[in-house]
């Protein structure tokens, strides 16, 4: 059974179309991305999946469970890290996480909590009032609280926006210990470099639309080749390499030039060419693509 199950939904702003046609099946312990540029449907997504608001059109479970018409199962399987800072100024953290189990309904839950702030490192802040937090330990706190029932379904949106490293590092440790315990875990972030180390498989959305959705490494093989920089020192880039030129402006420019590659087995063929045209390197160094890469690549051609 899937985590999550996403069938032909469909949202709109009066006329704007937030999600048009979305269909995506979340495995059971995946660690899944979701990703795309501001204004892409995907935060109007995660709110249909948590039942903050209702498709137009379309279906959402959770292990099965409709998200409308069975949502109080549905809801205990989910935990949601909103994108905004939400939190009530009147209790400690301790007592904020206490809450939060008695809404699920869970007693005696202190064990846990316990646990999730201390790899949380908000242990010595157990006691503080919400309000005497500073933003990066505010978004902990909501973690936190996303975590605080056991959820088998846990939704990051933007979770590390504008925190520290230190922070990044503590919550991504965490999620990848949970996610290797069976924990399904759907990640939404701008910072394009966590997600291709976390995610294992990402959809790519523009404009309510499902643009690409595959795995990881699959999407940077298929999608974008590796560049060889080469800097000279003396000749002239010879006329058979420069169809390979990723950048015209360099072929006027000369002395640095990006060249397209396959893989490493193309890097010893260019270099024969550039040793029979007596040509001198001052440097080079072979760029793998990334996750980045791809998403510009993919934005730039879904007009």
């Amino acid at each position: 059974m899937a985590a999550i199950q996403i069938s032909h939904v469909e949202k709109s702003y009066k006329s704007l179309r937030a999600l048009d046609d979305i269909s995506l099946t979340i495995e059971e312990g995946e660690f899944f991305g979701l990703l795309g540029p501001n204004g892409a449907g995907k935060t109007t997504l995660i709110s249909i999946i948590a039942g903050l608001i209702r498709a137009d059109a379309g279906t959402v479970s959770i292990h099965g469970h409709d998200v409308v018409s069975d949502y109080r199962a549905a809801r205990k399987l989910l935990g949601v890290v909103p994108q905004e800072l939400v939190f009530d100024p009147f209790f400690s953290v301790r007592e904020t996480l206490r809450m939060t189990s008695g809404y699920y309904g869970l007693k005696n839950n202190d064990k846990w909590i316990d646990e999730v702030m201390h790899n949380l490192d908000l242990t010595n802040k157990a006691d503080a009032n919400m309000r005497a937090l500073s933003g990066g330990m505010k978004r902990r706190v909501l973690v936190a609280q996303a975590l605080v029932h056991k959820p088998p379904v846990i939704v990051l949106d933007e979770p590390t926006a504008g925190v520290d490293v230190e922070l990044r590092q503590t919550l991504w440790k965490f999620i990848a210990r949970l996610n290797r315990d069976g924990h399904t875990v759907v990640l939404t972030t701008h910072y394009l470099e966590e997600a291709q180390a976390q995610c294992n498989r990402i959809a790519m959305l523009k404009a309510g639309k499902v643009v690409a959705l595959d795995l990881t490494s699959t999407l940077i093989k298929r999608i974008s080749g590796s560049q060889l920089l080469v800097r000279l020192a003396q000749g002239q880039l010879p006329d058979v390499l420069k169809p390979l030129v990723s950048h015209p402006d360099e072929l006027v420019s000369g002395e640095r030039y990006t060249l397209r590659v396959n893989d490493y087995t193309d890097v010893e063929p260019i270099l024969a060419i550039l040793r029979e045209a007596a040509v001198v390197i001052e440097d080079m160094q072979l760029q793998q693509a990334d996750l980045e890469d791809v998403f510009i690549q993919i934005m730039e051609g879904e007009k």
